[in-house]
């Protein structure tokens, strides 16, 4: 299952909402027999790495999203979490 675009607004950070939408996210992939959750982030959004390396995610790869963004050295960071069963 591939976890896209989740965003909390700057109002509501720091209450645990990402990592409890992240929790149900996988809680919902793993009753539906999906074996793992992916996504990815930018390299930017360090506070997203921590949330998602706290959950058990581990980064897998990382990629270029276009010529422009190799040439600025702007790196997507691509996580899997395997779910088990």
């Amino acid at each position: 299952l591939e976890l896209k675009r989740m965003s909390v607004s700057r109002e509501h950070r720091g209450r645990g909402l990402a990592r409890a939408l992240c929790r149900e996210v996988m809680g919902f992939a793993r009753a539906r027999g999906f074996g793992a959750v992916v996504l990815t982030t930018s390299m930017v959004q360090v506070a997203a790495q921590r949330l998602y390396e706290g959950l058990g995610f581990r980064k897998v790869s990382t990629s270029y999203p276009s010529l422009l963004g190799t040439l600025l050295n702007f790196q997507l960071f691509h996580y899997r979490c395997d779910l088990g069963h």
